[in-house]
């Protein structure tokens, strides 16, 4: 269709298309319509005649594209400029409610249907549609609309505060209700504007809001703070013949609960800081923010050390204020635009923007940070007239536009902040790809022993303890893992990770019920009756709530004499919670269980405890024995041992005993027990059984 504009009967050329062509035409006029069509790809515009009369321009005016469409009401354009483009490339219909100028600036409300026509290959070649003329239908809308204002005005005045205001937006009428929100009488009101009895700005929203009103006959409806007021007040303006009627309703209320919902939506009660969700924002930000400038930025995970040991000692009330107190500090040493947050029990996050193009640049300004944050956290605190002293572990990691997720960059900061940790606490460290590969390794770990657990892949060695003739006087039991691709794991490789991971704690259990079970199957043989076994446990297992629990159940459970179980202490049990220690061991040693402390000497054990501790038996580390004959300091430390286990009638047992001459000078001077290589490794126990029916013979 090169043009739309039909033939009149009696032209050359006049045919049953052209009587169709002047029905059409018919049909528009009745129903004040008027079609159009854009050919692509040259965009030519063509109207009908209809079209043309609808908007009042000459029939013979050949607009183009654009032209046309300027018709559209600048409020209109955008959106349908959008629609024309949208149906074009992609031939997506649209029907939409808009604004045109027609001739002498008369503004129409149209209807507005497009369609896109293809060739045999689906390319759009053609749009097509109509422009249909509701302005009637709209303004008889406005009527309508303005009869149900008069009626609301009438109804609502009943309860809201309510005004009418003239076309300057002057008040004409105030109800009760307003005086009392607006704090004047009617007289004081009547002939003021809106915005004079409220003091507000005369460019601010509210003019605004009232002219638009006033201007395009549409209702509007906001909400905002007064200050001379000091109320927040929502305002619905409604208009009509003579002006606006006008409802107030004073929201402070409400908005003070919502904004007390947001707040804790986003802060931490205790310290009032950004919580998690809060940070995360924030981090997102910050990540679109450094990809757009090519700045780094700077993640800190802050740990506190050894918080757990103040709320134990102290209550959780001074923990509490500990947590206000760090919070505190640690908004002092960053700039305002920082971020610090709390995730959550003694863990914090402090979020630094825009720390320099370089990664060496942002490595010096965020270590000058953290360097800060740890001596600030480190002076004393005054927790409700109790002095405490605290350090903390800082882990960092850098970000910018090559970054990963948000989850990544708080599993980096949380590694590199156990790597601060490792380091001897109090102090920062930077993430480093080799800890990610360490994190995936030791969660492989953990992976495969739940699975090793599960599926029985642990066995016992049996290393042989011997006495001063030579006699067999017991074992200790050292647990192998029978990895099903690496064939036998030494627990070096795997106990740290159980350790750290909590696993221990069920791989323990299954080494003492498996030691009472081998002790009970020998109570029955009176060659091996005398023997008892020593289970190694660590801090984390006698930490335990239910440790001394689960070992009297074991032994229950297999029947034994419980001096038979010989549980071997590791001596950094001395270092902390002494009493409790002290306490457990009590219990342990009245029930009958004989204790031992392993790897004496290593530096941890307190002389003035000691001599408290319900012990049978100090163990001397291996490191003294090995140059025991060639290291003075090593035979001095030996001899001190085994003199002061005698002075506290204690039992001692070397370890690493491998040469006669190590054990002849031992004895010399005093040791009573031994193990090592010079008598035997450490064996399953078939081939332990056969060592020992060996010996006998």
């Amino acid at each position: 269709m090169e043009k739309l504009l039909s033939l009149t009967p009696g032209q050359a050329g006049y045919s049953h298309e052209d009587a169709a062509t002047q029905i059409l035409g018919l049909l528009e006029r009745a129903a004040k319509a008027g079609a159009w069509a854009v050919d692509l790809p040259a965009r030519h515009f063509s109207w009908t005649t209809q079209l043309a009369a609808l908007l009042g321009i000459s029939p013979s005016a050949a607009p183009s594209f654009e032209e046309a469409l300027a018709f559209y009401a600048p409020e209109s354009r955008a959106l349908m400029a959008g629609a024309f483009e949208a149906c074009m490339e992609y031939g997506t219909p649209f029907d939409e409610e808009a604004q045109v100028i027609a001739a002498g600036g008369r503004l129409l409300w149209v209807r507005s249907l497009g369609e896109a026509l293809r060739d045999a290959a689906g390319r759009v070649v053609r749009v097509q549609g109509i422009l249909h003329d509701l302005t009637d239908k709209k303004m008889a809308e406005q009527d309508s609309l303005r009869l149900t204002m008069r009626l609301s005005t009438t109804l609502a005045s009943i309860t809201d505060a309510f005004a009418t205001l003239d076309m300057e937006g002057r008040f004409v009428y105030v109800n009760p209700e307003s005086e009392r929100l607006l704090r004047r009488k009617s007289r004081e009101l009547l002939g003021q504007t809106l915005w004079q009895a409220v003091n507000a700005n005369r460019g601010g929203r509210l003019r605004r809001e009232v002219r638009h009103a006033l201007v395009s006959g549409q209702p509007v409806e906001f909400e905002e703070f007064y200050a001379d007021l000091g109320k927040w007040l929502e305002l619905r303006a409604y208009p009509f013949e003579e002006g606006l009627a006008v409802y107030f309703r004073d929201i402070t209320e409400r908005k003070a609960a919502k904004d007390e919902i947001e707040h804790l939506a986003f802060y931490d009660a205790l310290t009032q800081l950004p919580n998690r969700k809060l940070l995360m924002d924030r981090l997102q930000g910050a990540l679109a923010d450094g990809a757009g400038h090519c700045r780094i930025g700077a993640l800190m995970f802050i740990d506190l050390d050894h918080f757990k040991v103040l709320n134990d000692t102290l209550g959780h009330s001074k923990g509490d204020l500990l947590l206000q107190k760090v919070a505190s500090r640690l908004a002092a040493c960053v700039r305002h635009n920082d971020t610090v947050a709390r995730l959550g029990g003694d863990e914090f996050v402090v979020l630094l923007e825009d720390q320099g193009e370089s990664p060496e640049d942002a490595i010096t300004r965020t270590r000058v940070v953290g360097e800060k944050i740890l001596a600030a956290l480190s002076e004393p605190y005054d927790l409700a007239g109790h002095e405490h002293h605290a350090t903390c572990s800082v882990g960092i990691t850098l970000f910018s536009q090559q970054q990963e997720s948000i989850g990544d960059l708080l599993k980096q900061a949380d590694l590199a902040m156990y790597g601060a940790k490792a380091a001897s606490r109090n102090t920062l460290c930077f993430f480093d790809p080799q800890m990610q590969a360490a994190a995936t390794a030791n969660a492989a770990v953990n992976v495969e022993l739940r699975q090793g657990l599960r599926n029985r892949e642990f066995l016992l060695y049996y290393q042989p303890q011997v006495g001063n003739e030579g006699h067999m006087v017991g074992v200790e039991a050292l647990i192998r893992w029978r990895h099903p691709k690496r064939g036998l794991v030494l627990p070096d490789e795997f106990i740290a990770q159980a350790e750290e991971s909590g696993l221990i704690l069920p791989l323990g259990k299954w080494v003492l019920e498996a030691a009472c079970a081998q002790l009970a199957a020998w109570a029955g043989r009176p060659e091996t009756a005398h023997l008892s076994i020593a289970v190694n446990v660590s801090v984390r297992q006698f930490r335990h709530p239910d440790f001394v629990e689960l070992v009297m159940a074991a032994i229950e459970e297999a029947g034994i004499s419980a001096h038979r179980l010989k549980l071997e202490l590791t001596e950094s049990l001395l270092a902390s919670n002494i009493e409790i220690t002290i306490a457990k061991m009590g219990i342990l040693k009245q029930a009958g269980v004989t204790l031992s402390i392993d790897d004496f000497g290593m530096g941890y054990s307190a002389l003035s405890y000691l001599k408290h501790l319900p012990l049978d038996q100090l163990k001397i580390d291996r490191s003294f024995v090995k140059d025991v004959l060639t290291d003075p300091n090593d035979a001095a430390i030996a001899r001190t041992i085994i003199g002061l286990a005698q002075s506290l009638g204690l039992g001692v047992m070397a370890e690493g005993v491998e040469t006669e001459a190590q054990r002849e000078f031992l004895v010399r001077y005093g040791c009573g027990c031994y193990q090592g290589y010079l008598f035997c490794k450490a064996l399953p126990i078939d081939e332990l059984e056969a060592f020992m029916l060996g010996k006998r013979a």
